[in-house]
């Protein structure tokens, strides 16, 4: 376990780096010139000037880029040109709210989508199996944009259930699960669907087994065959899903943070984008990369946890 992740962390890091070459490229290539937007509208052409020796956007591409990288070893991930502040104190503002509104969407995901996806693998070919699988398809091909707008219209404004945005308190607290739930609902529906269809057929899988016509000819009852027995190596591919979908619901976030007017890193990095404050993108860029290699890692080493007979050598 321990060369395993060794060899992991190793990948991780070259995996990260590559990442900020192509973003930090990306960036460097764009149309719009980072020292005018630091120096400000009003800006004459001599400031403009020193501005852009003062951020080192004078020197040549790969100085830039090995200054970027040292100074990422640092923990700077440098200052935002529109408010002149640390980027990273202004991500640690809003991240709380991304995985807050990201965790929440993944709980609600695996209540609604694995038992859905077993009550469709245990009624095969019934009506019953023939609904949920049609709500799925419905689910996975419903744009969460305009879901959340609907959820807003329903249940914030005429039924007056929920508020119609924003995020100020955990989703474990009741000011919070008022506030986190359509926004994760809304986050969450693909996801929910694509479980719902990935549990269903996991667990076909599994029931088929000889060690499941075993149990049952042993008398064992139907309950304790599935969700003693069954359950836990059904949920291996399942496990394996909720670390892309993870991040997936972190990209998904920008689009619903703006639906539900959350202040996140989604809302942060989509004002960047728009005000050319590059500085921020990359920082932002490489927060959720970072968090998206993490929780893939995390996934691994679980399967040891589900399946003991999983060995990383």
């Amino acid at each position: 376990m321990g060369r395993y992740l060794r060899k992991r962390l190793i990948m991780i890091v070259f995996l990260l780096l590559g990442m900020t070459f192509i973003v930090f490229g990306s960036l460097y290539i764009s149309p719009g010139d980072p020292a005018e937007i630091a120096a400000g509208p009003s800006a004459t052409v001599e400031e403009v000037e020193r501005m852009r020796v003062y951020l080192g956007l004078d020197k040549p591409f790969l100085v830039q880029y090995g200054n970027y990288l040292w100074n990422l070893l640092h923990g700077n991930l440098g200052t935002s040109l529109i408010t002149r502040q640390p980027i990273l104190t202004e991500l640690l503002v809003r991240l709380p709210n991304t995985l807050n509104l990201a965790v929440a969407a993944m709980l609600m995901s695996c209540i609604i989508g694995i038992p859905l996806g077993i009550i469709a693998a245990i009624h095969k070919d019934t009506w019953i199996d023939n609904i949920l699988t049609t709500l799925s398809l419905g689910g996975i091909s419903i744009p969460n944009f305009w879901l959340g707008t609907v959820l807003i219209l329903v249940f914030c404004v005429n039924l007056r259930w929920f508020p119609t945005g924003g995020m100020s308190e955990p989703f474990w607290t009741p000011l919070g699960f008022r506030q986190a739930f359509l926004p994760a609902l809304s986050l969450g529906m693909q996801v929910a669907a694509s479980f719902t269809r990935i549990g269903r057929s996991s667990m076909l899988d599994v029931i088929q087994s000889d060690y499941i016509r075993t149990a049952k000819s042993k008398g064992l009852k139907n309950g304790k065959i599935i969700w003693v027995h069954a359950l836990r190596n059904a949920l291996i591919p399942i496990v394996t899903a909720m670390g892309t979908s993870f991040g997936g619901l972190l990209g998904g976030a920008i689009v619903t943070e703006q639906v539900f007017a959350v202040n996140g890193i989604g809302t942060y990095m989509i004002n960047a984008i728009n005000q050319r404050n590059y500085y921020a993108v990359q920082s932002t860029v490489l927060v959720v990369a970072f968090m998206f290699v993490i929780v893939n890692l995390i996934v691994d080493l679980l399967y040891v946890v589900i399946d003991p007979r999983i060995k990383y050598e």
